[in-house]
């Protein structure tokens, strides 16, 4: 017996533009909201899915987990593009085996 992903929680202290950010990048649908957090799924499927959470504190340092994305459709650069253009940041050189920019 194996285990399996079930959610990915994120913190955030205004969970609902973080939700939208990630329904977007990876066009997936809002399934619950709550007082304490937003849950978002792909379409049609049950896991995983990604939590985020109302948390009072501020972010001080990096986070600890990173999701790695692929473009599905298209070129790296216009999916960076795309991501950029809803928000993310580029920065060079984190994954230079896959690409050239993590976002």
């Amino acid at each position: 017996m194996v285990s399996r992903i079930v959610v990915i929680a994120i913190d955030a202290n205004e969970p609902r533009p973080v939700a939208e950010f990630w329904t977007e990048v990876l066009g997936w649908q809002i399934v619950e909201e709550e007082a304490g957090g937003i849950t978002i799924a792909p379409e049609g499927a049950a896991w995983p899915t990604i939590d985020v959470l109302k948390v009072p504190e501020r972010k001080e340092i990096k986070n600890r987990l990173h999701l790695e994305l692929r473009a599905d459709g298209t070129t790296a650069e216009a999916e960076g593009e795309r991501l950029v253009a809803m928000g993310a940041r580029a920065v060079d050189g984190l994954a230079p085996d896959i690409t050239d920019r993590a976002y």
